[in-house]
């Protein structure tokens, strides 16, 4: 049920959207700029290293179509700096460019700007819209992150409370164990699988195209997310191996596999990215290998004290309280330090989301220190020894016959239903109060890993100021797109809903159009079929349908082209099923 809840907590928390750290710093030619002649590259230069895809830029030229490039590298020696030639022969105009790019902390990141040779456009070209995230990819890919966290503290903290706690009875965690390695092995999996289309924010069936799973193989997520793989499958063949050696050889081979695990997640996380990356790349280490010892310990424990034969000796759970102990330790100060190093200043903690969603954080932890206080506590008084009375021999009276004893008080029995009962060892009793200290301080820290998942996914302070001293880029997708809410009811249960459509550039010639659509509650749905067509029954053209296509979760075209200006009228129709339909419309003013 604790894990069952740890799973619920985090996919939840990850409905908060992901920032990343980098921001557009600068470019050449610059936003908004107009040069007298063709520039031979293009050149972006951002907060931090970024990854580059096959497709990082797109540039159209004054007559909407796409120039093409060369393929797109980083500056010699500035992993920050992202560089692609031009063709020179550019006609006057105005040029759009997009671009998407992956920042060092593994998000993909995309914006857009505008830049003029000789004079600018009457009407600037707009770039396709790009969508920086697939709700189906993401939330797919965010769930398997999820769960390769948890997976990695059950399997790190159960092996750390076997090895280092020592239960006599370890049949109880050999499920948490095998659960904890299939998941990881599992999540990782998928992982690799989704990484190219998290990155180029496609639907999941793109993952399917063997070049882009290639090329993310390449980049530093992919790669390590392949070293997690090895390093589980070379855990499963030396385990084995191990259980014969001495446990001085197993335990520091098994603590040679947690860092280097842990390592895979501080290799391609915020801890990579921003200001003395080594010292917070160590910082993240510990601060996860620490936060495993400790909750997934917990788990073993409450395994331990619950399901074991034979009830734990106490020495095993005083050495549990010495783990969890330095565990705190190491997170206290690896926290205090992440903090610093993502708040950047005081006025943040209260002035931006990270600060306060870190207020928050700080004061769970402060409820979970005071179970743990209060498990040591228990721990303590089941660990203190039993006070054996000292017999003092008595006096014999002159027969050689002891005294008489004086009389003793008379206890009476106590009667529960079925009988006399025995009275309640003291030992038993603090072993009782121990399971409640230990469950309420498991539950104290889910709300905390709950948080933690918040904190995980937002934009840290110092990140965000950074962004704002750069020059603001445009969104992608884009000068001059329209964007249009049409409800629609088919008048059956679940027939309710919005429809979400966007088009750019919202001007004669060519359009991209997509579509979401969103069910009766808000949330994202899929439906067998939906529509559009365009109609100018002033010049009497039309119907011109626009042949949306689904796209695994949403519908667009690129291919919508509009040849007048005016007002028309848009046709959209949904299907929500075999029988059931409805048509709306929505006026539409199309400009040069």
């Amino acid at each position: 049920m604790l894990l069952g809840a740890l799973l619920v907590l985090f996919v939840l928390g990850g409905a908060a959207p992901a920032s990343a750290h980098a921001a557009l710093r600068g470019s050449d030619p610059g936003d908004g700029s107009v040069v007298e002649s063709a520039p031979r590259r293009l050149t972006l230069t951002f907060t931090e290293s970024v990854g580059l895809l096959d497709d990082s830029f797109r540039v159209y030229g004054p007559d909407n179509r796409r120039v093409h490039l060369g393929e797109p590298r980083h500056a010699d020696g500035a992993s920050d700096t992202a560089r692609a030639d031009l063709p020179g022969d550019l006609a006057d105009g105005t040029y759009t460019v997009a671009w998407r790019v992956v920042s060092a902390d593994s998000h993909p990141v995309s914006g857009a700007f505008t830049f003029s040779i000789g004079a600018p456009s009457p009407t600037p070209p707009a770039a396709p819209a790009d969508h920086a995230e697939h709700p189906v990819t993401k939330s797919l890919y965010d769930t398997g992150r999820y769960l390769a966290y948890i997976a990695a503290a059950l399997l790190i903290g159960t092996a750390a409370f076997a090895a280092l706690c020592r239960p006599p009875d370890p049949a109880p965690l050999r499920l948490p164990l095998l659960t904890g390695w299939w998941t990881l092995l599992t999540a990782t999996t998928a992982l690799l699988v989704l990484r190219a289309p998290y990155e180029n924010g496609t639907s999941p069936a793109t993952a399917l195209d063997l070049q882009t799973f290639t090329d993310t193989l390449t980049g530093r997520p992919g790669i390590a997310l392949l070293t997690r793989l090895a390093l589980l499958s070379a855990a499963a063949l030396l385990v084995p191996l191990l259980r014969r050696r001495d446990p001085r050889t197993r335990r520091p081979a098994g603590a040679a596999l947690a860092i280097a695990l842990a390592l895979t997640w501080a290799a391609a996380e915020h801890a990579s990215a921003g200001i003395q990356v080594p010292l917070a790349m160590a910082s993240s280490v510990l601060h996860l290998l620490a936060m495993a010892c400790w909750l997934g310990g917990l788990t073993a424990l409450l395994l331990t004290l619950h399901r074991a034969k034979t009830p734990p000796p106490t020495a095993t759970v005083t050495r549990f309280s010495r783990l969890a102990f330095v565990s705190v330790t190491v997170l206290v100060v690896t926290g205090v330090y992440q903090s610093w190093r993502g708040l950047g200043s005081w006025s943040a903690l209260t002035g931006t989301s990270y600060g306060r969603t870190l207020t928050v954080k700080l004061a769970a932890t402060l409820f979970l220190l005071s179970a743990a206080a209060l498990s040591r506590r228990w721990t303590a008084l089941l660990a203190a020894p039993a006070v054996v009375e000292e017999r003092v021999p008595e006096p014999v009276g002159a027969s050689g016959a002891p005294p008489d004893p004086e009389p003793r008080p008379v206890t009476s029995p106590t009667y529960g239903p079925d009988g006399p009962e025995e009275p309640e060892e003291p030992e038993d009793r603090h072993r009782r109060a121990l399971r409640r200290s230990v469950l309420a301080e498991a539950v104290v820290a889910v709300a905390v890993l709950l948080v933690t998942t918040v904190l995980t996914g937002t934009l840290p302070a110092r990140a965000e100021a950074e962004a704002a001293r750069a020059p603001e880029p445009q969104v992608a997708g884009l000068p001059g797109a329209e964007a249009f809410t049409i409800p629609y009811d088919v008048g059956t249960p679940g027939g309710r809903g919005t429809v979400q459509l966007t088009m750019d550039p919202g001007r004669v010639g060519e359009n991209g159009l997509q579509a979401v659509v969103f069910g009766p509650r808000g949330a994202l749905t899929s439906v067998p079929e939906l529509r559009a067509s365009f109609t100018l029954a002033a010049k009497d053209i039309g119907p011109i349908d626009a042949k949306l296509t689904d796209r695994g979760g949403y519908w667009a075209t690129n291919d919508l082209t509009l040849p007048l200006e005016g007002t028309w009228t848009m046709t959209l129709t949904i299907r929500v099923s075999e029988v059931d339909q409805v048509s709306e419309t929505r006026q539409v003013e199309i400009t040069r």
